[in-house]
């Protein structure tokens, strides 16, 4: 039986439904005959068209009437393909037949998804502090339960599920903070500038709430690279910010270039107040790592230009190719003296999500915020404690990421070996990847510097060209769609990421197996062949 508003039956009276109930069970109604128990039918029949007309009434929620910043939102790493990729997923399930047996979804950095092993460090310390009955047990080593009973020390009622603050547990900001000096060289690190996140994405767009502000050309404009990573604008959209576009230059190797920084500020400021310069690096979805020399120069175009900077650095870990090296923001900030360390107003941004431990399920995270306003440091904590606390397990991970076991506990030889595997194996799935589309015909692959991807540009026909623009797509779009439905391979096209007008690229993880990468019937052969006969069909 329909309800209407409240729980009442919507309609006409209860007496009417429960004789409709009645003739529908064979049983005749108390009360006057036959004529009485047409009557009765019709008033249920009338109660049923008016549930329905109810039922049928205009939505308050739609696409004219819900928020238009919400609708400006993409997010390519989960879009259309991906969509697609997941029907194709429920067909092969139900036996209908493909030229493929499996979807590869090679879109996102979800490394554990692709068959990456937890580090057992961090597993044992979460176990521990969610079902701590297992500190008694002997299975589990003594440097593990240190730290676990040292987390839920921080906890209220030792329980991983309790509230924490808002800011993050205290003990682990601090861990944070110590390991911030370690990785810097010894440049000081306060706990009290550190945020516990939900993974680095929340530190990011809190950051973008509170930053963004004016109306008109006063509106605060945000810098971010193109290619980027679609976080960025669709927080900018979502905030009804102003979009400022930087382009990385791909002829030599997603190189960023202060030149090109001041021609987009001297051009934004023309319709907006450029106030914001994002910068990611290790390179997402690009792979680039930038030198010191770049860094600098950035920084002192942040405080000659009075731009608030965020550094996205969760691919610190990620670095691959000869002579490169990550150096924190922070790091070269101090170095650069106290005119600048004393003013840039820097938050930088690390999760648990990447690295060498690949945990995106926990979603841990910080960030760490440097030259604040203390009166705005006050709103940041005011504007994180509407969502209370991040997830407690999620801040357990963070810990064990800051604070491995180190030389002399009993862990220490075997985390060594499964961070070094991990990120050995990453390394050569850069150089395998990059060597393997270089070998194929239309597909250009700079070098996989750093970070998890590789975003080759590819040739795209002019027939194909066309026949993307009649079904209204991207040409990339087309591209990897096709690529798609013909190999079961899903990766993210470049106009998902934003790219220079002319030029199209995919984005695909490096994360699947060695031998699924390399095995001639699989993942980069595909590519291979693919590419070769779509771009003999669309000559």
């Amino acid at each position: 039986c329909g309800r209407g508003p409240g729980g009442s039956r919507g309609g006409g009276s209860d007496t009417a439904l429960l004789g409709a109930a009645s003739v529908a069970a064979g049983r005749q109604p108390r009360g006057p005959r036959r004529d009485s128990t047409v009557r009765w039918s019709s008033a249920a029949k009338a109660s049923a068209v008016n549930i329905n007309e109810k039922a049928s009434r205009e939505k308050i929620l739609t696409l004219e009437s819900m928020n238009p910043q919400v609708k400006a939102v993409e997010y390519a790493v989960r879009g259309p393909i991906v969509l697609k990729a997941g029907e194709i997923e429920k067909e092969l399930r139900k036996g209908i037949k493909k030229p493929f047996t499996e979807v590869i979804k090679a879109n996102i950095g979800d490394a554990h998804a692709m068959g990456q092993r937890p580090i057992t460090f961090l597993r044992q310390v979460v176990a521990l502090c969610t079902y701590p009955n297992l500190l008694d047990s002997p299975s589990f080593p003594e440097d593990a339960k240190k730290r676990a009973r040292r987390i839920l020390q921080g906890c209220g009622g030792n329980s991983l599920g309790s509230y924490t603050a808002s800011q993050g547990i205290n003990c682990i900001r601090e861990d944070v903070a110590s390991y911030i000096e370690r990785r810097d060289g010894g440049v000081p690190a306060d706990p009290d500038n550190i945020y516990l996140t939900t993974g680095a994405s929340d530190g990011i767009s809190a950051i973008l709430k509170i930053l963004i502000s004016g109306g008109g050309k006063s509106r605060t404009g945000v810098m971010i690279p193109i290619p980027q990573y679609p976080l960025y604008s669709a927080a900018i959209s979502e905030l009804d910010a102003i979009q400022v576009n930087y382009y990385l230059d791909e002829e030599k190797c997603w190189a960023l270039d202060v030149n090109e920084l001041r021609r987009a500020l001297n051009e934004a400021k023309a319709y907006c107040n450029p106030k914001v310069l994002c910068i990611i690096n290790p390179g997402n979805p690009t792979g680039q790592v930038q030198n010191r020399k770049c860094i600098e120069d950035v920084i002192h175009f942040a405080w000659e230009e009075k731009l608030f900077l965020l550094a996205d650095e969760v691919y610190q870990d990620n670095v691959y190719s000869e002579g490169c090296q990550f150096h924190s923001f922070k790091k070269i900030l101090y170095e650069m003296g106290p005119e600048y360390y004393n003013n840039v107003e820097l938050a930088s941004f690390h999760s648990t999500s990447k690295g060498y431990m690949g945990e995106c399920g926990y979603r841990g995270g910080y960030m760490e915020v440097i030259n604040l306003h203390p009166e705005i440091k006050g709103q940041l904590v005011k504007l994180l404690s509407v969502r209370l606390c991040p997830p407690v397990s999620g801040q357990a991970a963070m810990d064990i990421v800051v604070n491995p076991p180190v030389p002399g506990e009993e862990s220490y030889a075997q985390f060594i070996k499964e961070k070094e595997s991990v990120l050995n194996n990453l390394a050569k799935k850069a150089k395998l990847t990059e060597d393997m589309f270089n070998k194929i015909p239309g597909i250009h692959c700079n070098p996989l510097q750093g970070a998890m991807y590789a975003f080759p540009r590819i040739f795209i026909p002019s027939k194909a060209i066309e026949e993307a623009k009649a079904h209204k797509v991207a040409p990339d779009l087309f591209y990897c769609m096709k690529l798609l439905e013909e190999t079961g391979i899903c990766v993210v096209p470049g106009c998902g990421f934003s790219q220079r007008e002319g030029t199209h690229h995919f984005r695909m993880t490096i994360l699947p197996p060695v031998e699924m990468l390399e095995a001639s019937h699989l993942l980069l052969e595909k590519v291979k062949v693919f590419s070769v006969k779509f771009i003999e069909k669309h000559a």
